[in-house]
């Protein structure tokens, strides 16, 4: 799956771990990431294992990214082994697993795990374990596991807890029998997955409603046929797979499967209403299709145990096979995502890639409290691979175009300041001395990072053979 720390959502999460480890830093624009993190205990609890294990932030996050994978991982095998009986399936199941981590979930803009710590891959493992421990009939320890999901990352812990309602009914002997196979009602609907704010239902401003158009994700009757087939999908899939458990008298199977198939059902129909047209625009920012995170997860954890059951067997040259296939598909499909960059980002280790020299440099030479202009829509140049500025160079920056819509449309009242700046920099390519010593009148900004060469006037510091670092006179 690679390792690319800083890149993506991580451009908020690392930013916000390091501010909390070192408050001097971000005193010009903190409020970009720091404001999102209010409702997650993620960037306290990294800056507390921080400073209390004395273990550099990049070495922490490379830990608990690899906890995060090996406790999914973990999970999902005491999962299958309550499902199916075949080694051969069961391993199959964890395979398919593994080599999947960094599958798309289809419309979302998310993976099974990120390539960085998100809080969300810990979440995601607690998660399954909850499932696991209540498939091993121990439901009560479920309770703990879903508490601190939900205080990593709530609303992935929301639909934790949601999908562990329904399961809890379909494990219910009663309750199973009552619902019916696939044929009854379900009597009572699972917690809700999602927590609306107040901010949801009010007047939303132009800046705001501009951020959140920029989201695809959000907007689900605006998704194209194959993200529509990736979220009806599932639902068919698991339906047949209920079916044929139940002709095979796979009891934990069908009820597994009977559970995903409710709780997708619940979960898609809460969508389409929250979703809707006619439904106020805050409502799309509580992302509810996100439930298919977890579906995905499941989808792969029994279609690979379906393959080994039927057609990998004991036979070592279809493993093989399958193992080149998935794993290499995978990797080849990661490379050209992060094409510019090494595929495994380890800490204190030197990058060919140009951007993050730069980041490293300034990170190493220049004052905490710089403040830093560059292309609002950085992220997407060529060879930068979305790496956020903040997280790896840890300086302050006025807002971009891309990530920094994330935090915007859940904190509507950074709406007017993220469009002041990104406007200001609009022709960012043609900026002369006089932009840059307007931006510096105007927003504080006293450095710059552009490309190389860069516009006469400026004082510049260092470059390679793509970017410079300057001062704004």
């Amino acid at each position: 799956m690679g390792y690319h720390p800083g890149a993506e959502d991580d451009s908020l999460y690392l930013a916000a771990v390091k501010a909390d480890v070192h408050p001097s830093l971000f005193p010009h624009d903190a409020d970009f990431f720091q404001l999102q993190m209010r409702t997650s205990v993620f960037a306290a609890w990294m800056a507390r294992f921080v400073l209390a294990t004395g273990v550099t932030v990049a070495w922490a996050e490379l830990f608990w990214q690899l906890v995060s994978i090996f406790l999914v991982i973990w999970s999902c095998w005491s999962i299958v082994g309550k499902l199916f009986e075949e080694p051969s399936a069961r391993w199959a199941g964890v395979a398919m697993v593994a080599a999947m981590l960094t599958l798309p979930v289809s419309g979302t803009g998310l993976y099974l795990m990120d390539q960085h710590l998100h809080p969300r891959n810990p979440a995601t493992a607690l998660i399954l374990f909850a499932v696991a421990r209540m498939m091993a009939g121990k439901s009560w320890q479920a309770v703990p596991l879903l508490a601190v999901a939900f205080l990593l990352h709530p609303l992935m812990g929301a639909m934790g807890v949601s999908f562990c309602c329904v399961l809890a009914l379909v494990l219910c002997d009663p309750l199973w029998a009552w619902l019916g196979f696939l044929g009854g009602r379900t009597g009572a609907s699972p917690v809700a997955a999602f927590i609306p704010f107040g901010w949801v239902f009010g007047r939303p401003s132009g800046p705001w409603v501009e951020a959140v158009r920029t989201r695809h994700m959000f907007f689900l009757y605006k998704w194209e046929w194959y993200e529509w087939l990736g979220a009806v999908g599932p639902l068919l899939l698991f339906w047949l797979v209920a079916r044929a458990a139940h002709k095979r008298g796979e009891t934990n199977l069908c009820r597994f499967a009977t559970a995903v198939l409710i709780y997708s059902v619940f979960q898609f129909a809460i969508a389409l209403v929250i979703l809707s047209p006619s439904a106020p625009i805050g409502m799309t920012t509580l992302e509810p299709m996100r439930y298919l995170q977890l579906v995905y997860v499941f989808l792969a954890l029994i279609g690979g145990a379906y393959l080994g059951r039927y057609v990998l067997k004991t036979r070592v040259w279809r493993w093989a096979i399958f193992l080149i296939v998935a794993n290499g598909g995978m990797f080849v499909a990661q490379r050209q995502l992060f094409a510019s960059s090494p595929h495994i980002e380890l800490p204190d280790v030197t990058s060919a890639n140009p951007w993050l020299q730069a980041f490293d440099w300034i990170r190493q030479n220049t004052p905490e409290d710089a403040y830093f202009a560059l292309d609002p829509d950085y992220t997407n140049s060529p060879g930068e691979d979305c790496h956020g500025f903040r997280a790896l160079a840890e300086r302050g920056m006025m807002a971009d175009s891309n990530k920094d819509t994330s935090t915007v449309t859940k904190q509507p009242t950074l709406a007017r300041k993220w469009k002041q700046q990104v406007v200001a920099r609009e022709g960012w390519s043609s900026f002369k001395l006089a932009d840059f010593e307007r931006l510096k009148k105007d927003f504080s900004a006293d450095w710059a990072l552009v490309n190389y060469p860069p516009p006469e006037g400026l004082i510049c510091k260092w470059h390679n053979n793509a970017l410079t670092v300057c001062q704004i006179p």
